[in-house]
């Protein structure tokens, strides 16, 4: 009998997506404005049909694959016009389709359906008769196919692609974007692999060993796990494929002269080898995730203790205060530990987004209110500030600290486009982030044995099934404005289950009440915890206090010494210019003696504001660059909007860190 990879040992598994209902005042608009301005902005986008913007060229270049694979179709593109864009150009039709097939999931929508299903017969109409799928290589060659792992995205592009068809078949019940990619999956399968005669390659840029855990996840074919394990314990080996393929094929090397080399691709050695993070952001954390995936479902130890030493070197050493990750533009790369420079940052989108993966994988292995307290962060900081408040404008770098005219004059920091761009010839971040918002709901609880968590506070109706009994779970707070959370709980027969929910790291003070009395529990890895027998009808009521809290970094991150972050709950802050003048950097805090708190409903879409008495360093008597005398101060009303709400307004400046 075939020994089976994958351990029967179960973890913990997210709620799907169709089974939970979000409501919720902060999340709920976000999620329609993807919806409702996004999805159709970018398909727009992906048909070039935005005004003033760089031209994606996705869409043409199916048509002219699907023209060239059968002669008979004409969609009205020149046949020889060639490809256009990115290598990597393809996956942005497929993050669309995947962040569309989620909103129908909450939103049932036939004229999106329409369009995408119109979407798909072009896919599936380039599709090769061996099921190779990829419009660069159809267009400009297919003979020099799987020539390029490493630079080439056509493991990528296969990745999003598997994601995107998994997401409408769950969504739709539709199989023929599905049943393609399975045939892709298979193609791929014939070329590379352990086998004599296949090449020993893995991708250049990781996603594709989450989407096959996912595809094995629906279909229960091991062959699909054996290609993500294989693709994961490949990567560095020696001889190492990536040097192999550059010498045969005579590939162009890039990071031949960098200090990355090769382990700018996570590929300088075996990842078990791997324990601080290297090289690109968002290749890094789409890997770390496949990683965690598989010491999952393999129960594989040496994997999961990279795992977690990833996830501890990222967060504790390399992640800044918004979970934006990444800090060098050179390479879109992590530099080193404690390296946190607020101007200069890359903060890709994308990292953050992949981050976000990486927590939700490692909570699927163990529960642990660490993985939502870096979810949390993410999501409400580093993820958001990428989309305009309309939905009409993108970032792709988030900075902690703007200065418009360093981001014109100053070639280090010219990666910081202020303000958000309509589109990118780039344009990965506009479609992920509408992918992971789409999907919001499907982060918020998991299912353990006995015991059902919840990891993020998002108003929301749940169904569940738990060890056979169905339970409803309803969320009802104004987080992250008000400090008041009720849990209501809707079960047919009584029944006795762990309920853990996280206790945020930010919050000190908290009162847990069960049914109108002080709840009995315990804390267990950042969750409390009630083991009771439940009835229809219970109802927690949390009450974390939110005071406002002035945050240091740790002494070995130089930008932040004598400077200070404000945060409010999961809430980072910045000052804007359009509240506090320019040349923020003159600005301190003080040691503010009185903090004022306002919600605002008619500024950026509804937001709390800070504001306190701080300093503000005097102009000189004298027109000099330096002199002897300590500089005077004068008192400056300081307001704080939230960080994800910055550049909503006029341009100008922002700063997160302030002077002490």
């Amino acid at each position: 009998m075939k020994e089976s990879l994958v351990n029967s040992s179960k973890h913990n598994v997210f709620v799907n997506l169709k089974n939970i209902s979000v409501s919720d005042n902060f999340w709920k608009p976000f999620m329609e404005r993807i919806r409702t301005v996004v999805i159709p902005y970018q398909w727009e986008a992906l048909n070039d049909r935005i005004p003033n913007a760089d031209p994606s060229y996705c869409m043409r270049n199916f048509k002219v694959a699907a023209q060239m694979t059968h002669k008979h179709i004409d969609y009205g593109v020149p046949k020889d016009i060639g490809h256009g864009g990115m290598v990597f150009q393809d996956s942005d039709l497929a993050k669309w389709i995947e962040s569309a097939a989620y909103s129908l999931v909450w939103h049932p929508d036939p004229s999106l359906e329409k369009i995408i299903d119109e979407a798909i017969d072009i896919v599936c109409n380039a599709q090769q008769d061996d099921g190779y799928l990829n419009t660069y290589y159809i267009i400009k060659g297919l003979e020099k196919r799987f020539t390029n792992l490493r630079d080439n995205h056509e493991l990528y592009c296969f990745g999003h692609f598997l994601e995107a068809a998994a997401a409408y078949y769950e969504a739709t019940g539709k199989r023929k974007l599905f049943d393609a990619l399975v045939r892709y999956t298979d193609c791929i399968d014939r070329h590379i692999g352990p086998e004599e005669g296949k090449l020993h390659g893995y991708p250049g840029h990781e996603i594709a060993e989450m989407a096959l855990v996912r595809l094995y996840e629906i279909i229960k074919d091991e062959k699909h796990i054996k290609m993500a394990k294989y693709f994961i314990d490949q990567r560095g080996q020696k001889p190492l494929y990536f040097e192999e393929e550059t010498q045969k094929n005579e590939n162009g090397f890039y990071w031949k002269d960098s200090h990355f080399q090769y382990q700018y691709y996570q590929a300088g050695k075996p990842v078990r080898e791997q324990h601080s993070a290297e090289g690109h952001a968002v290749r890094a954390v789409y890997l770390y995730s496949g990683m965690a995936d598989i010491a999952r479902l393999t129960g594989d130890a040496d994997l999961l203790k990279s795992c977690n030493d990833l996830w501890d070197n990222i967060v504790n050493r390399q992640m800044y205060i918004t979970g934006a990750i990444g800090q060098a533009e050179y390479g879109e790369s992590f530099s080193y530990d404690y390296d946190l420079p607020n101007d200069t940052i890359y903060g890709e989108t994308c990292a953050s987004i992949g981050l976000a993966f990486f927590a939700r994988r490692m909570a699927s292995i163990a529960p642990k209110g660490n993985y939502g307290d870096v979810l949390e962060k993410t999501l409400f900081n580093g993820i958001i500030s990428g989309m305009s408040l309309d939905g009409k404008s993108f970032f792709y770098v988030n900075p902690l600290e703007a200065f418009p005219e360093a981001s014109l004059k100053d070639r280090r920091m010219r990666h910081v486009k202020i303000p958000r761009q309509k589109w990118f010839a780039c344009a990965c971040c506009p479609p992920n982030l509408a992918r992971i918002i789409t999907s919001l709901a499907s982060y918020i609880h998991s299912i353990g044995k006995y015991t059902l968590y919840t990891h993020l506070y998002i108003s929301s109706e749940t169904k569940c099934n738990l060890d056979g009994t169905d339970i409803s779970l309803k969320i009802e707070t104004q987080y992250p404005w008000e400090e008041q959370i009720d849990i209501i709980f809707s079960i047919n027969e009584r029944m006795r289950f762990k309920y853990a929910f996280r206790i945020p790291a930010w919050c000190k003070k908290y009162n847990i009440s069960l049914n109108g009395d002080e709840a009995s529990y315990k804390l267990v890895d950042g969750f409390a915890v009630i083991d009771r027998e439940w009835l229809a009808g219970d109802k927690i009521s949390i009450f974390f206090e939110m005071p406002v809290s002035f945050i240091r970094s740790n002494p070995h991150v130089r930008e932040n010494i004598g400077k200070v972050a404000v945060m409010r709950g999961p809430v980072v802050y910045c000052a804007e210019e359009e509240d506090n003048g320019n040349e923020l950097f003159r600005l301190h805090t003080g040691e503010p003696e009185s903090v004022s708190i306002k919600h605002e409903k008619n500024l950026l879409e509804g937001v709390t504001t800070i504001s306190f008495t701080g300093k503000r360093e005097k102009e000189w008597s004298e027109d000099v660059l330096y002199q002897i005398e300590e500089a005077a101060t004068e008192d400056r009303k300081i307001t704080l909007v939230p960080y994800y709400t910055w550049a909503n307004r006029k341009i100008g400046e922002m700063m997160v860190w302030m002077n002490k």
